[in-house]
C-alpha cells in the first residue's frame, strides 16, 4: 500500500480535477440552486409587526443579496450554489471577505446526537447523509480526509475577495498535511500565519506522549491585498505602573519613552542633533516631533526617546501564540451541548483583525453556529453552512435568541439529482432514477410499453403499483390523484398503490387524509442518503438495507383571528404531531421503545421548533413567531415547546388569512400545515 505522502499528488490532482469540473458545469446550463425554506424573522424583535407590513408592501426586504443565509446540506454543493448565483441572488464569486472552517477530524470520535425527552435521554447516530462530515465514515483516515477538503478548497478560493483569507482550524491529526494542500491551493507566498490556540489544559496524564492541548489556524490570503488589522489584548496587570511612570508636566499626562531607532542596515543611517544612528524616522519627521513635544531628552546625556503618552496604548499585540481564550466550557454562558462548539472569544479576534464592518464572512461547517452569531454581533454579513440537521437547528435557534436580522434558512436544491450524477458519472439521466429506486423497493417496472416514463413497478406476487415521482417536482395533491387513476384503471387496475417521493407538498399530509383510501393508497419518503451510499466505493445497496419511511404531518387545532382596536390577533393551537415510524430512526431497540411510547402518550414533546407565517403567499414562508424547546418567554417547560401561539398586533386584513405552520422534531423531520381563516 502506496504512503500518505506517494499518494498526496494524486489526491490533489483528482480534487482539483473535481472542483473544475464543478466549475464547468456552473457555465453550462444544469446550475444547483438553493431553495428558501424559510424567512426568519426572530420573535425577540419588537418590530416584526413593522417588518410584516412592510413585506407586504415591497418584495425589497427579502432581496437575497442583502440578506443572511443558513445553508442546511452539502458544503461542496452549496459552495457550487453560491458561486452559480441565479435570478434572485447574484454570484459570491469573489466577494467574500473572510471564510472561517473548522472541518471536524478525530479518528475516535463518535458523532452521536444526543436528544433529551420527558422519557429520558436517547442518542441517535447520524444519518448517512450528516455522516458525511463526521470521520468515522472516512474509512481510509487521513487519506479519505484530504480526498473531502481538497476540491472545498479550491471552491472556498474562488469564493474569496481579493482582500479576502481564510482561517483553516485544525488540530494535530492533520494539520502538517492540509498545510502542504493549501500551499498549493494558495501558494506558499500567501501563507500568512500559523497560529496555535491552547485550547486548555489536558485532564489526567498522558501515557507515552505530551497531553495534547492545542489546535492551529492556518492563516491563507487570496491576493497580497488582503486585510488585516492587528488587534490587541490588555496588559498585565501591573504594566501600566511599571512603564508609563514619567510625567509630562505640561500636558499632566504618564508616558512611556520609547525607541526612535530604526534596523541597521534597514533604516537610514544619518546624524541628527548631533547623533549618528539608524533613526526609526525622517529627519523632518523627528523635527516635527521635537517641535510637538514628543521627544524625552534625559537630564544626563542619553539618547532622545519618543514619548507614548498611556491614553495611546491599545495594550499588547496579540502574535500567533494564543493562551488567553478559554474553550467553552460547562458553565460557559454560551454553551450549547455540541461537542465541537468554538468559544465566541476565538472567533471574534478573527472577525475584528481580518474583516471591517459589513464584510462578508462565511463557515462552511458551522456546527453549533458560532461564527455566524458572532459576525451577527459585530455587523458583518454571513453565509453558515452545514451538512447535519441538529447543527441547522441549534444554529437557527441561537440566531433568534440573539435577535438576529432577518435571514434565510436555505436547503441545497436537486440534491439527490446532483449526487446521481456523482454516483453514476455524465450519462446519467434522470429517467434511471425510477429503476433504480424500484428495484431496492423490491418493485418489478412494468412493461416499456405500459411504462414509457419508467416510473412505474409492482410488487411481485402481489396486486400492488408502485409509483416514483421526480426528484425534480413536490409529491402533492395532482401526484396522489394520478397515482389513485392508475390504480384503479392501468392494466386492469390494482388493489393498492404506493407512491414513493423525493419532496412534498407541505399540506400533502392533509391531502392524504382527505383522500380517506386508507390502505388502499401509501405514500413513502425515498431516503434522503440514497445516492451518497451508492456513490460509496465498494458500496452495493440491496433492497433489504433500504428503508423507505412513511409521512410525518402536523394537526392544527381551530385557529382563530379577533380584534384588537386597530390590529388583529391570531390563535394557533397545535393539536397532533404525527411521526414517521420510529423504525426509520437510526435508534437502538431502547430508545425506539422510548420514542414509541411518546408518540402514544405526548407526541406534541416531539416537536423541537415550530414556526407561523401568519400570511402565506405560497412561496417565501416568512417565520414572525417561533418557539423552540428551552425558551422560557412563552412557557417555562424546556423539554416542550407552548402549544398554542397567540399572535397580536398583526395588520387587520380583510378577507381571508392563509396561516403557513412548519414544525420540526427532535430529529431533524419537517412538516407543514396550511389553513385558510375567514376573517
Amino acid at each position: 500500500m502506496k504512503s500518505l505522502l506517494d499518494q498526496l499528488p494524486k489526491i490533489v490532482a483528482d480534487g482539483k480535477r473535481e472542483a473544475e469540473q464543478i466549475l464547468e458545469r456552473l457555465e453550462g446550463n444544469f446550475r444547483i440552486g438553493l431553495q428558501t425554506r424559510e424567512l426568519v424573522v426572530p420573535s425577540r424583535d419588537t418590530n416584526w409587526q413593522d417588518f410584516l407590513v412592510e413585506a407586504q408592501r415591497s418584495k425589497a426586504n427579502l432581496d437575497p443579496a442583502r440578506m443572511n443565509r443558513l445553508i442546511y446540506g452539502d458544503n461542496l454543493l452549496a459552495m457550487a450554489a453560491l458561486l452559480a448565483g441565479n435570478d434572485d441572488m447574484p454570484s459570491y464569486r469573489g466577494k467574500v471577505d473572510l471564510i472561517y472552517i473548522d472541518p471536524p477530524f478525530d479518528s475516535k470520535a463518535d458523532y452521536r446526537t444526543k436528544i433529551t425527552l420527558p422519557g429520558g435521554d436517547l442518542e441517535q447516530k447520524p444519518t448517512v447523509l450528516e455522516q458525511f462530515a463526521y470521520s468515522d465514515t472516512w474509512k481510509d483516515g487521513t487519506a479519505s480526509y484530504l480526498q473531502m477538503i481538497v476540491p472545498r478548497l479550491v471552491l472556498l478560493r474562488e469564493l474569496l475577495s481579493d482582500e479576502g483569507s481564510i482561517y483553516v482550524h485544525i488540530d494535530w491529526h492533520v494539520g502538517h498535511y492540509v498545510k502542504v494542500v493549501m500551499d498549493e491551493i494558495f501558494g506558499k507566498d500567501l501563507f500568512i500565519n500559523d497560529i496555535i490556540w491552547k485550547r486548555g489544559t489536558p485532564r489526567g496524564n498522558a501515557s507515552g506522549h505530551f497531553p495534547h492541548s492545542t489546535d492551529n489556524l492556518l492563516l491563507y490570503a487570496k491576493t497580497q491585498d488582503y486585510y488585516f488589522e492587528s488587534v490587541y489584548t490588555e496588559h498585565k496587570e501591573g504594566y501600566i505602573e511599571k512603564y508609563y511612570n514619567y510625567f509630562d508636566e505640561k500636558l499632566k499626562k504618564y508616558f512611556q519613552p520609547t525607541s526612535l531607532l530604526g534596523h541597521s542596515g534597514i533604516n537610514p543611517e544619518y546624524e541628527w542633533r548631533g547623533i549618528t544612528k539608524p533613526w526609526r524616522y525622517p529627519k523632518h519627521r523627528l523635527d516635527q516631533l521635537d517641535q510637538e513635544g514628543r521627544i524625552y531628552w534625559p537630564k544626563e546625556s542619553g539618547m532622545p526617546r519618543y514619548k507614548r503618552y498611556v491614553d495611546e496604548t491599545k495594550g499588547r499585540p496579540v502574535q500567533s501564540l494564543w493562551e488567553d481564550i478559554p474553550p467553552v466550557n460547562s458553565q460557559a454562558s454560551d454553551k450549547l451541548n455540541y461537542d465541537t462548539q468554538k468559544p465566541e472569544a476565538l472567533i471574534q479576534r478573527i472577525l475584528e483583525a481580518s474583516t471591517q464592518q459589513d464584510s462578508i464572512i462565511a463557515d462552511f461547517f458551522s456546527g453549533s453556529g458560532t461564527a455566524a452569531a458572532v459576525a451577527e454581533r459585530l455587523g458583518r454579513k454571513w453565509i453558515a453552512s452545514d451538512l447535519g440537521k441538529p447543527a441547522c437547528m441549534i444554529t437557527r435557534k441561537r440566531l433568534i435568541d440573539q435577535d438576529a436580522k432577518p435571514f434565510l434558512y436555505q436547503h441545497v436544491g436537486d440534491y439527490q439529482v446532483e449526487m446521481a450524477r456523482s454516483a453514476y458519472g455524465r450519462k446519467f439521466r434522470i429517467g434511471d432514477l425510477a429503476d433504480i429506486v424500484l428495484g431496492l423497493f423490491g418493485a418489478l417496472p412494468l412493461p416499456l410499453e405500459e411504462n414509457p416514463t419508467r416510473s412505474l413497478g409492482r410488487i411481485p406476487r402481489t396486486k400492488t403499483l408502485v409509483m416514483v415521482d421526480s426528484p425534480n417536482k413536490m409529491t402533492g395533491l395532482a401526484t396522489l390523484r394520478k397515482a389513485l387513476s392508475l390504480r384503479d384503471n392501468h392494466m386492469g387496475g390494482w388493489d393498492k398503490v404506493v407512491v414513493l417521493g423525493w419532496n412534498f407538498d407541505p399540506s400533502i399530509g392533509h391531502d392524504i387524509q382527505g383522500l380517506n383510501e386508507g390502505e388502499k393508497l401509501e405514500v413513502l419518503v425515498i431516503p434522503p442518503d440514497l445516492f451518497d451510499r451508492i456513490k460509496k466505493k465498494g458500496t452495493k445497496l440491496k433492497a433489504e438495507e433500504v428503508r423507505f419511511s412513511s409521512l410525518q404531518y402536523l394537526v392544527l387545532g381551530d385557529v382563530k383571528r379577533g380584534r384588537n382596536g386597530d390590529k388583529e390577533t391570531l390563535t394557533v393551537p397545535l393539536d397532533n404531531y404525527v411521526l414517521l415510524s420510529p423504525e426509520a430512526l437510526n435508534l437502538d431497540e431502547a430508545s425506539r421503545a422510548k420514542v414509541q411510547d411518546i408518540i402514544n402518550k405526548d407526541p406534541l414533546a416531539l416537536v423541537e421548533y415550530w414556526s407561523i407565517d401568519p400570511d402565506y403567499d405560497g412561496e417565501i414562508f416568512r417565520s414572525v413567531w417561533q418557539d423552540y424547546r428551552g425558551n422560557r418567554d412563552n412557557d417555562d417547560d424546556p423539554l416542550r415547546v407552548t402549544t398554542v401561539a397567540l399572535l397580536s398586533g398583526l395588520p387587520v386584513k380583510k378577507g381571508t388569512r392563509r396561516v403557513c405552520v412548519r414544525a420540526v422534531d427532535v430529529f431533524g423531520f419537517e412538516a407543514e400545515a396550511i389553513v385558510e381563516v375567514a376573517g
